[in-house]
């Protein structure tokens, strides 16, 4: 929980924290918080004791949550592995799905925008032996299906495209994808953090054989996450990365956090059962937003297709100004550079410059995350803050007069 309101950042009217990093992560719903407290405090058995009532109360707590958030994706419960979340779940299903299948290929697709989840495991079955195909995306952040469709050969084992971008909002073709991979007798995983509570997500419909989400994305508790694995037609196989006790099927053993659990089941549940009415409301939030800053700064540009995306992502360049800059003069503002993984990393987004953006306009971009908690009041002072802020740092830099003046500032070296 954040700190007495004395203790967080202020911006320089002494105003409250403003908070637009919601792909970062998201602050925990108090109804989520309410449904944890109990298995901290009253029942707090290890749910692997089933020998007494402690136990077999966390159990069932375990197993109503795996029927939960089986039911918020359209699988059956006992495809829901827990895990530490997305990341975990994507090394889970790439490494152990390859490695299970290697005998039968050694050939995986994705795509050069996936999350480093996915790329940085790609990496390491390369140098395990196994080839990867690399697809490109448009200007947009697209995916093309006859792309995947392409790349698709006799020893392809896996194919892996996320449903939403974490830093472009961008919604993938992972429908088309699902199909294209099971006419194939293709795996599919679908890295679906971005998309679970923000859109439909299901499955059986979408084709999805590896689903990977996690509860900090939809106001649930950090450290929690799974991995759907479909158990027939087809039947996934994987090898496990952890070992020890058996939990989950084999699938992924240590000791389950039946709060983390709960909360997680909640807070999907919630985001599930409120989703019609958040996206008009978070829609409505980030068009407020767009126009607001469209309507006072010159020269910006909106990143990723402006209709395939998220409610709640506003990623957009601003020309003259960098966002690392413009980040730091406003301490009571939360958005981004680019994804909170890489946000310590001096490179520009690897996302937008796969959409063909140049250096420029990559390091001049912003990512907004809208969300749940987010007020109207906070975005008309988002687009005062952001408006006067660009001004002023426009006002310091040559390169904005140049181009002021006529100059393709875009040919200067960078």
């Amino acid at each position: 929980m954040s700190g007495p309101a004395s203790e967080r950042p202020r911006d320089d009217g002494g105003e409250p924290p403003i908070y637009l990093d919601n792909h970062a992560t998201t602050r925990v719903d108090p109804r989520v918080v309410a449904a944890m407290l109990p298995w901290f405090e009253t029942d707090y058995g290890n749910a692997a004791s089933t020998s007494h009532v402690f136990g077999r109360r966390a159990a069932d707590a375990v197993e109503r949550s795996r029927a939960d958030l089986a039911a918020a994706v359209g699988a059956h419960p006992s495809e829901v592995v827990f895990t530490s979340g997305a990341t975990e779940s994507d090394n889970t299903a790439l490494a152990g799905v390859a490695r299970a299948m290697r005998e039968r290929g050694d050939h995986i697709v994705t795509v050069v925008t996936e999350h480093k989840a996915v790329l940085d495991t790609c990496s390491q079955l390369e140098r395990e032996g196994f080839r990867v195909t690399r697809l490109p995306v448009d200007g947009d952040g697209l995916v093309d299906p006859a792309d995947v469709a392409a790349a698709v050969e006799a020893r392809t084992i896996l194919v892996a495209v996320m449903a939403v971008n974490n830093e472009t909002g961008v919604v993938q073709p992972f429908a088309e994808i699902g199909a294209i991979c099971r006419e194939r007798d293709v795996r599919y995983l679908c890295d679906a953090a971005q998309a679970v509570g923000r859109i439909p997500v299901d499955v059986e419909a979408q084709q999805i054989d590896l689903l990977a989400f996690t509860a900090h994305k939809l106001y649930g508790p950090k450290g929690i996450g799974c991995l759907v694995v479909r158990r027939a037609n087809p039947k996934v196989v994987l090898e496990p990365l952890i070992h020890g006790g058996g939990h989950e099927r084999g699938m992924r053993s240590g000791t389950l956090s039946v709060p983390l659990i709960v909360g997680f089941a909640t807070a999907t549940r919630l985001a599930v059962a409120e989703i019609d009415d958040e996206i008009a409301r978070i829609g409505a939030l980030r068009e407020r937003l767009w126009l607001g800053l469209n309507g006072r700064i010159e020269a910006i540009h909106l990143n990723g297709h402006p209709e395939r995306r998220v409610a709640g992502n506003l990623n957009i360049a601003i020309d003259g100004i960098e966002a690392g800059d413009l980040l730091v003069s406003l301490p009571g503002l939360a958005a981004s550079p680019g994804a909170a993984c890489n946000s310590a990393s001096p490179k520009p987004s690897y996302v937008l410059a796969a959409m063909g953006l140049d250096l420029r306009r990559c390091f001049a971009s912003v990512r907004f995350g809208i969300g749940r908690f987010t007020t109207e009041a906070e975005i008309d002072r988002t687009i005062v803050l952001v408006s006067e802020m660009v001004a002023s740092l426009r006002a310091r830099s040559p390169l904005w007069e140049m181009k002021k003046q006529g100059v393709d500032i875009s040919q200067i070296r960078w």
